[in-house]
């Protein structure tokens, strides 16, 4: 039987892509040779905030990997260096190079003290790749209405050569010691344990001394100083601690109560459990997101958030994307750039199966689907490039959508394909095998092998070395008693794909589990009664553009009865129809009744005023009742400007004030509220600008 069918575009609108980048217009990089194994790093810090200085000095003990070794070189950028011990050195841009008394033998090891100064510290990081604001190497913060005066370094990815010589590549790693002079009023954490703190008090300075005894690249290297306040979770034996400013504490455990939680689920899931001493997490300000250095993750201060935020702005995602890396990235570490997959995708993908632990499995899909939507933006908007990458500028250049959502999607498809146990196995013996060492992508392919015997060659070969993804059209008739399934790759290559088939009948639903692997495949798949909803990808796992023909009818009932994601394809795809009172009434009952909230926000559409000021007012979820006012907006009614106005003042979300200030700048009548929301602080200053946009309508 067949049926007039409407088309379901699926994860992104269209398939046609703008200009895109030339990426090979990049140069190719390659891991970087090494003549020495760098074993220690002891570095000796004296500060001088009035000048925005440091006197530094450097101990470095190595072995060297050849015969002959009589010249070292080392990265060293912003400092000055004034002595080598008594050996001769010159310092060129970036580099340092020492000559030895004798040429030493291969394994044999020595070491070597570097005396260096910076003077009046002001980094540009767009020269070294960054972006403008961020605090590459070190930074001196002066105190400002949100942030006391602090130090701090963020050495990601080349920014340690900015405050100690070093080798300052991911594929060397060394145990490390800090010792740093500061104002006897501050705090400084840093990696791995404390050591002590002696205090000067003619000077007026504390002198303290960290000591990590566990390899870890230089990229991971950190330390912040200034008057931090200490909330420590006692609640286990592992130590861990949050380190805010002072007003913030109040606050600090909103955002980061979850971290001996996230730990220990995280020690249950990978099979190796948390391998340092502590667990430091550090706020600085002019920064979003985190960075993940060893056992002491460095995180934006905006982190910390009140109480109205929490239910717009919640932060577990992120503290558990830092703690993960404690694992991916910092336990085992990528050798090169070009496999920055290793950190971050792992780092992504478990953020999300964390969430989907906490949160259940609606708000897991969404999570997978959210990242799948974020990749597709970046392949259509900017370029398409393989997961493990050789060509960029700067390091950064790979921190993209492709190296953390892409690759997260990637690996839950990857623990389908393997299966659950297999999976967890591999993981757990790919982190014993290769701990506090240096990795590439073929080295995961061989811990699976090893662990599970399958070899996925052919996965990681169309996933992971290769650009782009599936681009599919599907659709189905029934007949004789079988759905006839037929599926169409449109891309260049064709993909091998695992593909999950829901059937739903009167009966129930079965699933079906095909492989799609040509240009043009078809399928028979047994169903003795017409079919109310065949659902492709079931599961919701691929990375896929999918054109999928589906019925007005079929997609009533996919509103109504799938699971979320389909729900919510549904209630976008049925907007088109809203004109049939039939499909607007699904709509209207979607939007209100749906057990998700996002099912709810996908069925708003603009149309019934009375109905969408209810759901603005009424809805639990403050995202569907951001949707409704975003919707109300649209209408552009002059006679709902006291309702906004009301909503602006009623209102516990900041997301769905913004949006009610934006709908009174669409009126194009500026108001009182208007002025008072420009003035308002709020999470990331969304109140504010939206009303600054409103006001210059």
């Amino acid at each position: 039987m067949t049926t007039a069918r409407f088309i379901l575009w699926l994860c992104v609108a269209s398939v046609s892509f703008g200009a895109q980048e030339d990426l090979n217009a990049r140069p190719r990089r390659a891991e970087r040779s090494r003549q020495y194994d760098v074993l220690h790093y002891r570095i000796k810090l004296d500060f001088n905030e009035a000048t925005r200085s440091l006197n530094g000095e450097t101990l470095i003990t190595l072995r060297p990997l050849s015969d002959g070794f009589d010249t070292l070189v080392l990265d060293a950028e912003t400092f000055r260096v004034t002595a080598v011990e008594q050996l001769r050195f010159e310092q060129s841009p970036g580099k340092l190079t020492v000559h030895l008394n004798r040429p030493y033998r291969f394994d044999e090891e020595l070491a070597v003290t570097v005396s260096y100064r910076a003077e009046n510290v002001a980094i540009e990081p767009e020269r070294f790749g960054m972006p403008k604001g961020y605090g590459l190497g070190i930074s001196f913060k002066p105190e400002t209405p949100s942030n006391p005066r602090l130090i701090h370094t963020l050495s990601f990815p080349e920014g340690a050569r900015h405050w100690f010589p070093c080798h300052d590549h991911p594929n060397d790693k060394a145990t490390s010691e800090l010792i740093a002079t500061v104002d006897a009023r501050y705090q400084v954490i840093a990696n791995g344990a404390l050591q002590g703190v002696a205090e000067d008090r003619a000077r007026g300075v504390k002198t303290f001394h960290w000591r990590q005894d566990q390899p870890h690249s230089t990229y991971l290297f950190a330390f912040a100083a200034g008057p931090f306040v200490r909330v420590s979770d006692t609640k286990g034996p592992l130590p861990i601690s949050y380190w805010v400013f002072p007003s913030a504490a109040p606050d600090a455990e909103r955002s980061f109560g979850r971290t001996r939680e996230i730990i220990e689920f995280f020690n249950r899931e990978l099979g190796y459990a948390y391998p340092w001493p502590k667990y430091d997490q550090i706020t600085i300000p002019d920064f979003r997101g985190g960075a993940e250095s060893t056992n002491a993750t460095v995180i934006g201060s905006n982190v910390i958030h009140d109480a109205r935020a929490e239910q717009d702005f919640p932060t577990h995602w992120l503290v558990a994307h830092e703690a993960a890396h404690q694992w991916w990235g910092n336990l085992v570490t990528m050798r090169d750039w070009s496999h920055t997959w290793l950190n971050e995708s792992f780092a992504t993908y478990y953020e999300y199966v964390y969430m989907k632990h906490l949160l259940g499995d609606d708000e897991g899909a969404l999570n997978l689907r959210v990242k799948k939507n974020a990749y597709f933006t970046e392949a259509r908007e900017k370029y398409m490039r393989p997961i493990v990458f050789d060509r960029w500028n700067w390091p950064n250049d790979n921190f993209d959508r492709h190296t953390y959502q892409k690759g997260g999607v990637v690996l839950a498809m990857l623990r389908s394909v393997l299966g659950e146990e297999p999976f967890r196995r591999s993981i757990a013996h790919f982190l014993k095998k290769h701990a506090f060492g240096s990795v590439d992508t073929h080295d995961l392919q061989i811990a699976i092998r090893e662990a599970s015997g399958q070899v996925l060659d052919w996965f990681f070969d169309q996933w992971i070395f290769r650009a782009g993804h599936p681009v599919l059209e599907a659709g189905y008739t029934w007949e004789s008693g079988a759905v006839k399934l037929r599926v169409r790759q449109t891309q260049a290559e064709p993909y091998r794909l695992p593909v999950s088939i829901g059937i739903t009948t009167a009966a129930g639903k079965r699933v079906h589990k095909i492989w799609v692997r040509d240009r043009d495949d078809s399928f028979s798949l047994p169903c003795p009664e017409e079919p109310l909803l065949v659902h492709f990808d079931e599961e919701e796992l691929l990375l896929k553009e999918l054109k999928y023909e589906k019925s007005k009818e079929e997609l009533l009932y996919q509103l109504a009865h799938d699971r979320s994601i389909g729900r919510m394809d549904a209630a976008s795809a049925l907007k088109a129809f809203a004109g049939d009172p039939s499909v607007a009434a699904a709509l209207r009952k979607s939007a209100e009744g749906d057990q998700f909230w996002a099912v709810r926000r996908a069925a708003i559409f603009p149309g019934d005023a009375g109905f969408l000021r209810s759901r603005a007012t009424l809805d639990r979820s403050s995202a569907v009742r951001t949707a409704a006012l975003a919707a109300l907006g649209q209408l552009r009614d002059a006679s709902l400007a006291a309702f906004f106005e009301e909503r602006f003042r009623a209102e516990d979300s900041y997301l769905a004030q913004a949006e009610a200030v934006r709908a009174l700048g669409k009126l194009g009548v500026p108001t009182e509220v208007l002025r008072e929301a420009a003035a308002m602080k709020s999470p990331n200053g969304v109140v504010a600008a939206a009303a600054r946009t409103a006001l210059v309508r």
